[in-house]
């Protein structure tokens, strides 16, 4: 019985640890982002780990605190889905301004672009899974934000499948 209360607790204390740390992600390998994936917290809806099971006909949410290291002028989005090593663009996501989604770190206040070096803010972006995606057993997000000139600010991965 006590190897079981220590099973339990030890659970217990793991799932403490992914809610307050956020979803685990990966890092977008090549791309050398100038705010590292350490330096992120990252929250997308109904995902503490991958594979992110992304339904159909339902929104999802992306939160994702991070600190500029530098001043941002504007940012960018380029998120895509890698199935079979292709790069499918998220359509209505992938090439927009990031400006309009990023809060001060209360996640509230809304500051827009410019982004001031070590100030913390957080980018929260919700998009829908639409129902004339096809199912789709596996792929990987990509998930970056990037300046005007294609410079990585933020760059993120995650396993994924479309239900």
């Amino acid at each position: 019985m006590k190897a079981f209360s220590v099973l339990a607790l030890f659970v217990a204390v793991c799932g403490l640890y992914d809610y307050a740390h956020g979803t685990v992600v990966e890092s977008c390998g090549d791309t050398r982002s100038v705010v590292p994936i350490e330096a992120n917290v990252i929250d997308i809806s109904d995902c503490a780990k991958g594979p992110c099971k992304l339904k159909r006909k339902t929104s999802v949410t992306i939160n994702q605190k991070f600190t500029p290291t530098e001043d941002v002028k504007s940012l960018t989005t380029a998120v895509y889905a890698k199935i079979v090593g292709l790069p499918l663009p998220f359509i209505g996501v992938d090439g927009t301004s990031a400006c309009q989604y990023l809060f001060a770190e209360d996640g509230e206040t809304k500051v827009g672009c410019p982004l001031k070096a070590d100030v913390p803010v957080v980018y929260k972006r919700s998009f829908d899974i639409l129902e004339i995606y096809p199912k789709i057993p596996s792929m990987t997000i990509h998930w970056e934000l990037q300046t005007k000139s294609g410079r990585s600010i933020t760059c993120f991965e995650v396993p994924a499948k479309i239900v």
